[in-house]
């Protein structure tokens, strides 16, 4: 689960903080990045238990409507629901139950969020119309779930204000660990049954090492990174760069130099993205440029082994 975006992103972080905080113990520095990576682990996992919880609590109100209703001699609630064909399959899946009590994570000290949140969706046309429908099929109940968790819990301010409670990592992690949640909502088949695999924590070791390798070498080279910086800045003022655009580019380099698989393009792109979401409304284009002239003069000077296109002739 835990891709190499999402590593990016806690890597511009932590070394933004390891020259901020004054302590700069590498060691610590790397406990603190792995520490940071499963906690988008376990907001990954606290998400999924979120449609548990969800259903339990609309459980718990079926029963006390079907008591009553038999009590007064009237229609009984719909349970379509509480019986939702995915819901059950995530509710007794051992991946999920096996990570939640390891870790003790769990909504029973939120009953009021999830109950306000339960409400919402009763109130949703997505639920009207998902009721109203003689589609039980174990299709349209995952579809039914997807809709949901796209409409209701992705940019939820209250679910976003208390998850940041829960964890100071979980502020900045939420956005790209739901689309790890909704990814695992749409592999969710009915054969697998309680067997149904999750997203692992990585994909391989060669996503853990990413992480620890990059982090190192941006740290570790720092001062010659920044050397290439200020010998190709040519028509930016290097020492005018906002201090977060630096170290955008320090970590640029260091995946340009520790990893020869990885295209010199596609890590431009990456950097000049975070560089739009972490720092100035200019600073996309001057790391873009920047970056483009430290690649083309590692290639020159033989510090870098990779290939660029030529860049287009002017026309006169």
């Amino acid at each position: 689960m835990i891709n190499r975006e999402l590593i990016r992103i806690k890597i511009v972080q932590l070394t933004y903080s390891y020259y901020q905080n004054g302590n700069r113990n590498m060691d610590s520095a790397e406990k603190e990045l792995l520490f940071s990576l499963s906690k988008a682990y376990d907001l990954y996992n606290f998400l999924l238990a979120l449609i548990i919880a969800i259903t339990k609590e609309a459980r718990h109100k079926v029963e006390t409507a079907t008591a009553k209703a038999k009590r007064e001699n009237t229609e009984l609630p719909s349970e379509k629901f509480i019986l939702n064909k995915f819901a059950l399959q995530l509710e007794e899946n051992k991946m999920l139950q096996d990570f939640i009590e390891n870790q003790k994570l769990t909504w029973e000290n939120d009953v009021e969020f999830v109950r306000k949140l339960y409400g919402q969706i009763e109130q949703s046309q997505i639920y009207k119309d998902y009721i109203d429908s003689e589609d039980d099929s174990y299709e349209a109940d995952r579809e039914f779930w997807r809709k949901i968790y796209k409409t209701l819990i992705t940019r939820n301010d209250e679910l976003d204000a208390l998850l940041e409670e829960k964890s100071l990592y979980w502020n900045d992690d939420k956005e790209i660990v739901d689309t790890f949640v909704l990814k695992t909502i749409n592999r969710f088949d009915p054969k697998n049954k309680s067997k149904q695999e999750l997203l692992p924590e990585y994909k391989d070791e060669e996503d853990k090492d990413f992480a620890t390798k990059l982090f190192r070498a941006t740290i570790l080279n720092a001062d010659q990174y920044q050397r290439y910086m200020s010998e190709n800045s040519k028509n930016w003022s290097f020492s005018r760069l906002a201090y977060m655009d630096i170290i955008i580019m320090q970590i640029a380099i260091a995946e340009m130099l520790t990893f020869p698989a990885i295209p010199i393009n596609v890590t431009i792109n990456e950097y000049v993205d975070l560089a739009k979401l972490y720092s100035t409304a200019k600073s996309g284009g001057y790391i873009n440029g920047m970056l483009d002239n430290i690649a083309r003069y590692l290639i020159s000077t033989g510090k870098m082994f990779k290939q660029m296109p030529e860049r287009p002739q002017k026309a006169n």
